[in-house]
């Protein structure tokens, strides 16, 4: 594709952003399984240790199908975005062997010891294990609060030595939103970071770039991006693009949570059906939600597409659809949770999301499991909450399997 075409979709930048034309004309991106790659001259290695180009010299600095993969995502998250002198937005992303990885590349070169992160409650359960277990144990101190409500959000920027204010919206796995133009402002103003956990989402359905106050954008690729539960990966992207050229590349290449070309190729190939199966994912998951939303036998339901759910207009506000994912309790507590997961037929019992097929867990027991009980059941992840990841299966197949696991 000639560079200059300008793609005003996002299904056709899912396909063509990032592509890199490749020297034996391979019409795919090939996976270039090499540990290392070697130099014709002595000079030639000089020039590339000291290039900004680091894809051909050793996989853990760089490999050129992670190239692809984080151009791919850089044109998802900003097309159609502009900057501050009306040019289209430019980011820089870092593909990760998982989300845990690109994480912790966030917080480490963002962050030092004295620091504070100011999140708020209802996050993934490994993101709030990093923050509470393991930067706490290295004096970076963490700051819990509401940051849907916009004054406890002003009460706790008041705090002296924020540096970064790190969201997840929607939230795992309670689907509370939060407002992303005006938290990222409020902490803009202070001179705080801004990082958003944009899994849940996708960039089809939310680019938190377009709020000026937002410094970086992080996915667990695994889920959404990649699209088939083939393969695990994570990537950081940030509007500063020299602090990730420099630092942030530096700390993510010395802790060594580099991507490996293989996962990277099933990602690529993954991306390329974004926006396809999200339209999908969002209409089941809006059917379902209305379905269980009607049971006898659903105490509530937890899907932001819904009028009910509490920051229903915060995601129409922010987001294109409403996405795949979903929680709802089930009367009865946590026997009637367990019987009604063992029932199921057609559904898969497993953790993760955002697989073609439709995904149940019980986070109290399996993604939650690190958090203490009274914590999770204040963020309303009680002990007989459900939540699945809504797949693209014939909509009334993924009804009857709830209809006879319910009954």
């Amino acid at each position: 594709m000639n560079k200059d075409f300008l793609m005003k979709g996002s299904s056709t930048v899912a396909v063509h952003g990032g592509n890199e034309p490749d020297p034996m004309y391979s019409h795919i991106t090939p996976i270039y399984a090499s540990s290392t790659f070697y130099f014709d001259t002595a000079e030639q290695g000089m020039e590339r240790f000291a290039g900004e180009d680091k894809t051909q010299i050793y996989t853990r600095l760089g490999n050129p199908g992670f190239k692809v993969a984080e151009q791919k995502i850089a044109a998802l998250e900003a097309h159609g975005i502009k900057d501050k002198e009306g040019q289209p937005l430019q980011l820089k992303a870092l593909l990760h062997a998982s989300g845990q990885a690109a994480m912790t590349t966030l917080f480490l070169s963002t962050c030092k010891p004295g620091d504070k992160i100011l999140t708020h409650f209802s996050l993934y359960g490994g993101t709030q294990e990093l923050l509470m277990k393991v930067l706490e144990e290295n004096q970076i101190e963490i700051i819990l609060a509401d940051l849907g409500d916009a004054k406890a959000a002003a009460v706790a920027m008041e705090t002296s030595g924020i540096k970064l204010v790190h969201i997840e919206t929607p939230a795992n796995p309670t689907l509370s939103c939060v407002d992303l133009e005006l938290v990222s402002s409020m902490a803009k103003a202070k001179g705080y970071l801004v990082s958003v956990d944009n899994t849940f989402a996708s960039p089809y359905l939310q680019q938190p770039f377009r709020y000026q106050g937002v410094d970086f954008v992080f996915h667990s690729t695994t889920k959404y991006l990649n699209g088939h539960g083939s393969a695990i990966g994570g990537v950081l992207l940030g509007r500063d693009i020299e602090f990730m050229k420099t630092k942030g590349w530096k700390w993510h290449v010395l802790l060594g949570g580099n991507a490996n070309p293989f996962d990277c190729y099933l990602l690529i190939q993954g991306m390329k059906t974004l926006e396809l199966r999200m339209d999908r994912h969002c209409s089941n998951a809006m059917a379902v939600a209305e379905y269980l939303e009607k049971h006898a036998n659903v105490e509530r339901v937890m899907y932001t597409g819904l009028l009910s759910h509490p920051d229903h207009a915060i995601a129409k506000k922010q987001m294109k659809n409403f996405g795949g994912m979903l929680s709802f309790e089930v009367k009865g507590g946590i026997e009637a949770g367990v019987r009604f997961i063992n029932k199921l037929q057609l559904c898969t019992r497993a953790v993760s999301l955002g697989t073609l097929d439709t995904l149940v867990s019980h986070p109290a027991s399996m993604s939650h499991v690190g958090v203490p009980k009274a914590e999770r059941e204040s963020y309303g992840i009680t002990d007989g909450l459900i939540r699945m990841s809504v797949g693209i299966e014939n909509i009334e197949d993924i009804l009857t399997d709830l209809e006879q696991a319910l009954n």
